[in-house]
């Protein structure tokens, strides 16, 4: 059993929706502390002039987990992204067909920025028709932290294997899942090349907003893994 852990991030890059790709079971980090610093609340777009931030309001308080930060939607954020995807990706060919979905989801009410990022996610999962059984860390009843954490959500759901992103090098030992019976490996995510708009103005802009993606190409997940394959593969000839 594969299983990959993430906290719920604000219209994550492709490289997430890769990772979860290549497993049994995702987990979202839902009751994880909060970071402004982290793509908890925002992330960014292509616009004409380059890349942009998408920035969502909140309300918490220091030490708070994402289950418990509160978007101020009063401040009518939601709106303000809406019209700022509508004005850069109008022109997008999945565009029409994709962002009524969209903007019912964020339009919606949902008791935290958890929520409203996981279900923003769940939703692309669907459109890229992936096979992964969806869980929630809060609900899982664990009290350890960082790697001991990822490594107890392991056991519980009976993984073999994790598949973690390249920042959590900086605190996991590798010897520390061997010792328990797990194998640590790192995605082999790299950012792909696709039909964007706004090319002649700025160029192509790597690691935008998924939305980036699906407003141009749609949900075509076979496009996105034959390329990182190949390249991958283009990486390990001598």
């Amino acid at each position: 059993m594969i299983v990959s852990i993430h906290q719920p991030d604000y219209i994550p890059y492709l490289g997430l929706f890769y990772k979860v790709s290549c497993s049994d079971i995702f987990v979202f980090l839902d009751d994880a502390q909060y970071s402004n610093a982290n793509v908890h609340d925002w992330n960014r777009i292509k616009t004409p002039q380059g890349e942009y931030k998408l920035k969502i309001p909140v309300d918490y308080a220091f030490g708070d987990p994402i289950n418990q930060v509160r978007p101020k939607n009063e401040l009518k954020w939601r709106e303000k992204h809406l019209r700022t995807l509508e004005m850069n990706y109008a022109r997008a060919s999945h565009f029409s067909q994709l962002f009524p979905q969209f903007s019912d989801l964020l339009m919606a009410d949902y008791a935290s920025l958890a929520e409203l990022n996981m279900a923003i996610s769940k939703w692309i999962f669907n459109g890229f028709e992936f096979k992964v059984e969806i869980l929630r860390s809060s609900e899982m009843g664990l009290h350890s932290l960082r790697e001991a954490r990822v490594i107890d959500i392991c056991l519980q759901l009976g993984g073999h294997k994790y598949i973690s992103g390249h920042g959590a090098k900086a605190y996991q030992v590798e010897a520390n899942f061997n010792a328990r019976g797990l194998t640590l490996a790192y995605t082999d995510f790299q950012p792909i090349e696709y039909t964007q708009l706004w090319n002649k103005q700025c160029g192509f802009l790597k690691n935008m907003s998924v939305l980036d993606y699906i407003f141009n190409c749609g949900f075509d997940w076979q496009q996105i893994a034959e390329k990182i394959a190949a390249q991958n593969s283009r990486d390990k000839l001598p």
